[in-house]
């Protein structure tokens, strides 16, 4: 018998559809045994969120400040064959359970040697999170094996709007007939399933070690190179406003939140007068350099890649 643990965090229980889905493969077998763990912070945080406490979570978000996390409920001793970490992005950054369990005791002992498998379910802007999360999984002394990220359906300019009308009001549904529902497309959870069967592969064959990715050619991971720009220009604009409000006060501080109108202003004025140049300037550069997009793209698809050849093996 095999030991697979999933663990994830899920607020609007998206992101523990498609970590099911995944697992859904492994958890049929007779020969696999899976275990859940769902990261529960205390005090919990709310859903829908309010306006000022929504844009109140982006300092710890960024600066990865661990939440507390209700005890994980697992066997003290038992180890498992591989780890399926799922994520949600918030700020760029990994969501602060996520970021809990990568920095406790127990989440480091259960990660040390032992292969994960990360999936983000979110808007098309991950690579920084990635980013954070690859660093606390190589400081666990993890072996990071796989990647896959799934991403909300439509545009930038429309996930720009439904993202946060869903995290405020709960609603993803089609919107003023012009944006559609928010969220990863059911036809994206539900083919999800794929990388499940090629990980209960990888698994019988002795191949999900660690040492070799077991889902490259399964369309895993697809890199938009014209959002790399934003994320790093939206990076920097955290972390310094995230240091400002660190200082005005501690989370749900009434202090914060004249600094969090000021820095709204800021926010949509950066997203009207900065991101959009950047992106045209980014686009005519395009085609004097290529050869250092493709190492980009090869860089943060890694590593199991946007390659599709092995589809039809795990198609249901």
């Amino acid at each position: 018998m095999q030991n697979i643990l999933v663990v994830y965090f899920s607020q609007s229980g998206q992101l523990e559809r498609v970590a099911r889905t995944i697992a859904s493969p492994l958890d049929a077998a007779e020969d696999v045994r899976v275990d859940y763990l769902r990261l529960e912070p205390e005090p919990a945080y709310p859903f829908p969120w309010g306006f000022f406490s929504f844009l109140d979570a982006f300092p710890e978000s960024v600066y990865l400040d661990p939440p507390c996390l209700r005890p994980f409920g697992l066997a003290p001793d038992r180890r498992y064959d591989a780890i399926v970490l799922a994520y949600t992005v918030w700020f760029l950054s990994p969501a602060p359970p996520v970021t809990g369990f990568l920095k406790s005791a127990e989440g480091r002992r259960l990660l040390a040697g032992t292969p994960v498998i990360t999936v983000t379910a979110c808007r098309n802007m991950w690579l920084s999170a990635q980013e954070e999360v690859k660093r606390m999984l190589a400081e666990a002394g993890a072996k990071h094996c796989d990647h896959v990220a799934l991403v909300d359906q439509g545009s930038s300019l429309a996930t720009f709007f439904t993202t946060p009308r869903w995290m405020l009001t709960g609603r993803k549904d089609r919107w003023l007939g012009l944006f559609p529902r928010a969220g990863v497309s059911e036809e994206q959870i539900a083919g999800s399933a794929r990388f499940g069967r090629a990980l209960l592969d990888a698994l019988r064959r002795g191949a999900l070690d660690g040492a070799r990715p077991a889902l490259n050619g399964l369309d895993a991971v697809r890199m938009d190179d014209r959002l790399l720009a934003s994320e790093r220009i939206g990076r920097r604009s955290f972390r310094i406003w995230g240091r400002l409000l660190r200082r005005v006060g501690g989370p749900g501080s009434p202090r914060r939140k004249p600094v969090l109108a000021v820095y709204v202003v800021f926010l949509v004025a950066m997203i009207v007068v900065v991101v959009p140049p950047s992106m045209l300037i980014r686009t005519l550069l395009r085609p004097f350099g290529r050869e250092r997009m493709a190492r980009e793209r090869a860089y943060y698809e890694q590593p199991s890649g946007s390659g599709t050849e092995r589809l039809g093996e795990f198609s249901e």
